[in-house]
């Protein structure tokens, strides 16, 4: 499975890392962060997993829905 971030679209609002630090940081620049993430040229994360785990609470309570998991 995929987990997917439109970063340049991050609020910095935290709920991702306060759900599912497991996945999700916060940088010094205030935005989100997918941690081990590959970043593309528009600034967006991926990253493969196993299991989403709590990644998928993150993808819920993100109020910009930005955060996306995919088989």
């Amino acid at each position: 499975m995929k987990i997917k971030v439109e970063r340049p679209k991050c609020i910095s609002c935290g709920s991702c890392a306060a759900v599912c630090p497991q996945y999700f940081e916060m940088e010094e620049s205030g935005l989100a962060h997918l941690k081990d993430s590959k970043k593309d040229a528009d600034g967006n994360e991926e990253l493969e997993v196993k299991d989403p785990v709590c990644a998928k609470d993150a993808s819920e309570v993100c109020p910009v829905q930005i955060i996306k998991i995919s088989d």
